[in-house]
């Protein structure tokens, strides 16, 4: 039957084993296999997957991102991912400020769009970089801004819809006189406004509903249908016209399939900013705090606990982001003030800080401008992401996480909160919008065992119950799902929960639309991601996980949050195949997924041989950036390697693979005679043989090779008299025989710089070995390196590199994969990136832009992607600065795409140049000849050469040029 169903659709349709498994999770703790996935590129297609639905007794499952927390996006039906190819900006009205799109548009690339028009849409999300428009209408979500913009529903003008029976509707504001043209359809929309009519029109009913819903000053409430909305409209008692977007804003795809949205706009806020951190040494004292502030005119005010601000000590990223943190605080409140002057905005902290002085609570009260300010905003938003990284099984857990109250009630609760909390023996986790009275709270549990399974629910019933005394909202913007659900009656009364029923029913007769969410709830302590008290599955590895409590754990650290999903407009690098192929399948957070899936449930001997993982992990560039830019830091370049070495065993290597990781033994032989060697690179027929017998595409050009460094005629060791310091520099495999020009720059900026350079050229770093998963000769020689400089390298004699990806090998593979791990560790403390060590040295007063040139210049720099996970740009960007008349700028490039041997290999040649194709080329190619092109990996060169016909310089290269002669 699915297969029938494909053949009907343009779109796609998936039912393999992977693809299901991919699906089966989103952002909450839930796991459930669905009967398949599709990718619908019409409307005609989610009219035949209805059809289908209706026929064969499923369901269909809408999605977007998949960031949903309380398991909005899983199921058995088929998922509907309309992330793919719904995904215009369809129309922009300036003058009434509205704006329609396909539910498939990015949050921030929708504002992007909007922003050259003085407009934004205001809600904003902690994931509004891959978030889209249509999960937020679902959820009905909010974020930070709230309290200045309201909620998503606020902003939803008009929805155009698909019903149950196939039918196309569009729910916007009708008039009494429209609403009884509407209940004479002969049609189910003329029903489902009959039925509408019908249950709120008694006024017994709306008194009900008032009396038992949440309190409406509590502007974000999420609880059920919003007929607490509905009853407001001038059909019934209120002044606003009655429009059934309220209803389906928030219904999570229970009621209607949307595929166009028109939204309210508002003008962009105020463009001067200052935000003040107020610190504080308890959590009490911090809530105690946010009524007073409240009285200001806040754009928000955000919370964050030490829990949070502990795990971004331990996220590369975020380190950078929290240097603003003084002390050791239990909460930090974050208040932003916005004005249209800066000299309004700090008239306004001054007041503020006056205010937050008066209470006594704080002990600093930090203000921040201007790019601190993102810095902040990153760290906050960064904190479900951060949960992730807490090492073991104990997680926090999503289902206490989204409750709101009125905010004088705030304190109150929360005091009574920990209570609860207390009594269950949790510390639980606080951040979140404090400003609009609604906190994420989460308890800490290890839901592998069924004890805290029974807590899980426990916690949750108990926190219901209080959220039901101060009439507040169990969920405030992340929705019922399935893990709230269940509370429902509850938190509304059974006589409204009932009324929810029946609006279900009228508009969805055949329960197809994501049934087990809001009503009729799936229990919420089952289909768990994990078996309660199962047999932990046991993984040996070759590279030691330790840090993560072992490879399992490693790959479920992703929480399904999806930062692995923003796209190349938003920075950063990860995840650079999801960026080209916009498929799910190529994401980091897939790569995790699929990993956890098949290493629990395979009942294979080598739990690895699988060829769906083989297939998830090939597209997978081995970048790093999810070592740092993802706030769980799941290192899936790591995992390939492992994967790739275990799979192999099984398996066995294929040539191809074979020879890339051995390159460096034919780059070794072809540099013995390099002029011969580089002729039958570069003739087109010779080429082309030597290409296709390795499995190199055709438009790939093969790399020129070099004498070796010792065979370099300038080599000489030279003498310097009194040095600063010794350094022994490591002229890669990659360096030595492909450019071993630029080790002899190295060699003479260090030395003319009064450093003794010690060559060490005879070594491998093994790199090429562990991109293809052979591990065990890479394990040979990270302890034949390891042993090699155990006694050379110490603070005063450090080891530094020039190829990233050869020199980092040392600060983060060897440290899993060296039988001395403890020497490895020691020796990777003083290790550095050349242009790392140049940076320390400049700081420490021993180089100085006066031993450079005058000379102007204008560079554009693009860093290594290993860089930017394991090292940073800074460094790069500080010594390409040293001479003063140097204008320097980082290419917001990503990765380059590459990536070693990838972007050799014929099947991976289109995605390689994709990716380059992002920002990379695009920029290079914008540049004028003028401008020099630098990048200091040996691969980023080569691929702009490739991509652009720019010839790039390595900076010790350009720096080394700039000395004073």
């Amino acid at each position: 039957m699915l297969k029938s169903l494909k053949d009907q659709l343009d779109g796609e349709l998936f039912f393999d084993d992977l693809t299901t498994s991919i699906y089966a999770t989103d952002a909450s703790v839930y796991r459930m296999k669905p009967s398949a996935v599709a990718y619908p590129k019409t409307v005609q297609d989610i009219k035949t997957l209805i059809a289908y639905a209706n026929a064969n007794d499923t369901s269909l499952i809408p999605r977007t991102a998949g960031t949903s927390l309380a398991g909005q996006c899983v199921g058995k039906g088929i998922v509907v991912d309309v992330s793919k190819h719904f995904t215009k900006i369809i129309s922009l009205d300036k003058e009434n400020k509205t704006v329609t799109v396909q539910p498939g548009v990015v949050r921030d690339a929708l504002n992007n769009y909007l922003k050259p028009y003085g407009l934004f849409f205001g809600p904003n999300t902690s994931t509004s970089n891959r978030c889209m428009i249509g999960g937020m209408v679902g959820n009905n979500s909010s974020g930070t801004t709230s309290i200045q913009y309201g909620v998503t529903r606020d902003k939803v003008v008009e929805l155009h819809t698909v019903l149950s029976d196939g039918s196309e509707v569009v729910f916007g504001n009708l008039s009494k006189n429209e609403f009884n043209t509407k209940m004479a359809l002969n049609t189910l929309e003329g029903h489902i406004y009959k039925s509408m009519f019908s249950e709120l029109e008694p006024e017994t009913v709306r008194a009900n509903i008032k009396a038992n819903f949440p309190k409406p000053e509590i502007h974000r409430r999420n609880t059920g249908y919003a007929i607490d909305e509905l009853i407001n409209t001038e059909l019934f008692e209120g002044e606003y016209p009655f429009n059934m977007c309220k209803l389906l804003s928030g219904s999570e795809g229970t009621l209607a399939f949307t595929t166009q949205i028109t939204l309210k706009l508002d003008e962009l806020p105020p463009t001067k900013s200052i935000m003040v951190a107020a610190h504080f040494s308890t959590i009490n004292s911090c809530l105690d705090a946010v009524a007073a502030t409240m009285n200001h005119n806040l754009y928000t005010c955000e919370m964050l606990d030490k829990t949070i601000l502990d795990l971004t000590k331990h996220n590369k990223v975020q380190q950078a982001n929290r240097q603003f943190i003084k002390g050791d605080p239990e909460a930090i409140l974050m208040c932003e003030i916005r004005a249209n002057t800066i000299d309004e905005a700090k008239k306004q902290v001054e007041a503020l800080i006056k205010t937050i002085e008066l209470t006594g609570l704080s002990y600093a009260n930090v203000i921040l401008m201007d790019d601190a300010i993102d810095k902040a905003n990153e760290l906050r938003k960064a904190g479900l992401g951060l949960l992730g990284n807490m090492i073991g099984d104990k997680k926090s857990a999503a289902c206490i996480e989204d409750t709101a109250v009125a905010l004088p009630d705030l304190a109150n609760y929360i005091s009574e909160f920990t209570q609860i909390m207390n009594g269950y023996k949790q510390k639980a986790i606080y951040y979140a919008h404090a400003g609009a009275g609604e906190l994420h709270l989460r308890p800490v549990l290890n839901l592998k065992k069924s004890e805290d399974v029974i807590l899980f629910r426990k916690i949750t019933t108990d926190v219901a119950k209080l959220v039901k005394k101060y009439k507040g909202s169990m969920s405030g913007e992340h929705g019922d799902g399935i893990v709230r659900a269940e509370f429902i009656p509850m938190m509304i009364g059974k006589e409204n929960y009932q009324l929810l029923k029946r609006i279900k029913s009228a508009f969805d007769p055949n329960n197809i639309f994501n049934p087990g969410k809001i009503v009729d709830a799936y229990p919420m302590d089952e289909s768990l991601r994990y078996v309660p008290d199962r047999k932990e599955p046991m993984v040996e590895t070759l590279m030691d996980f330790s840090a993560s409590e072992g490879i399992l754990r490693e790959a479920e650290k992703c929480n399904g949050s999806g930062d692995c999903r923003k796209l190349p407009e938003f920075g950063g690098t990860m995840c650079p195949s999801y960026r080209a192929t916009k498929n799910e399948k190529d994401t980091t957070r897939a790569r995790a997924n699929a990993l956890r899936e098949f290493l629990t449930q395979s009942d294979k001997v080598n739990k690895f041989n699988h060829h769906e993982l083989k297939e998830v992990f090939d597209l997978c560039l081995s970048c790093k950036a999810c070592a740092s830019e993802c706030p769980s830091s799941v290192d899936v370049a790591t995992l390939k390697a492992e994967f790739q070495y275990q799979y192999q065993k099984a398996n066995g290597f294929k040539s191809k693979d074979r020879f890339f990781a051995q390159s460096t033994k034919y780059n070794k032989l072809a540099a013995q005679f390099p002029k011969l060697s580089n002729a039958l690179f570069q003739q087109k027929f010779t080429s082309s043989i030597i290409k296709k017998s390795i499995g190199v595409h055709a438009d790939r050009s093969l790399p020129k090779v070099t004498k070796p460094f010792s065979k370099l005629q300038q080599y000489q060791t030279n003498t310097i008299v009194k040095p600063i310091k010794t350094v022994y520099l490591f002229v890669d495999e990659f360096i030595n025989y492909l450019e071993s020009h630029i080790a002899l720059d190295a060699k003479i900026l260090l030395e003319t710089l009064n450093y003794k350079v010690v060559i060490i050229d005879t070594l491998e770093s093994g790199r090429s070995y562990i991109s293809k998963g052979f591990l065990e000769e890479s394990k040979i020689l990270t302890n034949r390196n390891i042993s090699h400089f155990n006694s050379l390298i110490t603070e005063s004699t450090p080891l530094v590199g020039i190829e990233p990806s050869a020199i980092l090998t040392f600060k983060d593979e060897y440290i899993k994969l060296a039988d001395d791990k403890t020497s490895a560790e020691a020796i990777a403390k003083h290790t550095f990136l050349i242009e790392e060590f140049i940076q320390q040295e400049i700081e420490l007063g021993n180089i100085k832009p006066e031993q450079f040139t005058l000379e102007a210049k204008t560079i554009k720099f693009h860093g290594h992607c290993h860089q930017k996970a394991l090292a940073n740009q800074l460094s790069s960007f500080t010594v390409l600065n040293l001479p003063k008349n140097y204008k320097v700028t980082i290419i917001p490039s990503g990765c380059c795409g590459m990536a070693g041997s990838f972007g050799y290999e014929k099947e991976h040649y289109k995605v390689s140049m994709q990716v380059g194709n992002q920002t990379l080329f695009p920029a290079v190619k914008k540049a004028s000849k003028d401008v020099i092109i630098s990048a200091n990996g040996t691969s980023c060169r080569h691929q702009i050469k490739d991509g652009t016909s720019r010839e790039a310089l390595h900076p010790i290269t350009i720096l080394k040029e700039a000395l004073l002669k």
